[in-house]
């Protein structure tokens, strides 16, 4: 069996430190404020999420831009000469066009390297959901799982990753084309809180609405307690755009209610953030479908 080395990128939202214990290569993708690019390093050395959420909560737009075929070129190339395959996990391809550019780079690369193995796999997952489904794969991986079924896994496995979260400002929602202008104005007089996930495809689906922002917290645990599988075993993990006393309330009630085996918390990277806006809570846990 070869090595392989897994790759992702900057969507997953996870720690630094994390990525560098699961021995990951990730590829930063790029945002945009003030009219100036910024990698979203997983160790923001080029902005930090506070300064990035400081800059958006005080009127500043953001926008992102997907890795394109020549990056993802040039971040694989090394690899391959090193004598290593690739399983790469993608952003969701129903939310970004990263996963089709990284085919397109992989089939380049398969003429160059006929000998080595490159594999994408469309996480269908955003955020720490794509964080989870890497965590997962590369526990495969450590159990001895050849490169082909640690990406068949990961396949099979996104269709059990849910993904449950809530955000604070529908003006963003508007912004992304998710709700009306008039249904985030109204909504804003009302307080009410959406509550969304992704579906099958990876595509961002609004649920339900809620009345008042604890309400909206309660409905992510309400959410994992009707599909999330052997609760007690799970690691799951809780994303939130700087509002760490809310995830932390959250990761809460899944450990007293849920008895889940381990909460992990992270900030939500400037990529996702230029979307989802400050005070975005999110859940991701497997369960029994999406």
């Amino acid at each position: 069996m070869n090595p392989y080395l897994i790759v992702t990128d900057s969507a997953i939202d996870i720690s630094a430190e994390m990525a560098n214990d699961l021995e990951l290569v990730v590829i930063p993708l790029t945002f945009t404020v003030g009219g100036k690019d910024y990698l979203n390093d997983l160790d923001e050395h080029e902005m930090s999420t506070k300064e990035f959420y400081r800059r958006i909560r005080a009127g500043e737009m953001a926008t992102t831009a997907q890795i394109n075929t020549m990056e993802f070129i040039n971040a694989f190339t090394p690899i391959l000469e090193s004598g290593m395959d690739i399983l790469y996990l993608a952003f969701s391809s129903g939310l970004s066009g990263t996963y089709n550019a990284a085919c397109m780079a992989a089939a380049e690369l398969q003429e160059k390297f006929p000998d080595r193995k490159i594999l994408v796999v469309d996480s269908r997952a955003a955020s720490m959901g794509q964080g989870l489904l890497v965590y997962h794969t590369v526990r495969q991986k450590r159990a001895g799982y050849p490169i082909e079924e640690a990406a068949r896994w990961a396949e099979e496995q996104r269709e059990h990753l849910c993904h449950w979260f809530t955000v604070d400002d529908l003006n963003h929602l508007k912004r992304g084309g998710r709700i009306s202008s008039a249904a985030a104005l109204f909504g804003t007089m009302l307080g009410i809180k959406p509550v969304l996930h992704v579906d099958d495809d990876g595509h961002l689906i609004p649920m339900e609405k809620v009345r008042g922002r604890r309400a909206s917290l309660d409905a992510l645990v309400s959410h994992a307690k009707e599909t999330i599988t052997h609760a007690e075993e799970q690691v799951i993990f809780v994303s939130h755009g700087d509002c760490q006393a809310d995830a932390e309330y959250v990761a809460e009630k899944c450990r007293s209610l849920l008895h889940v085996k381990e909460t992990v918390l992270h900030t939500i990277g400037p990529v996702i953030g230029a979307h989802s806006g400050p005070g975005t809570v999110a859940l991701f846990f497997l369960g029994t479908h999406k």
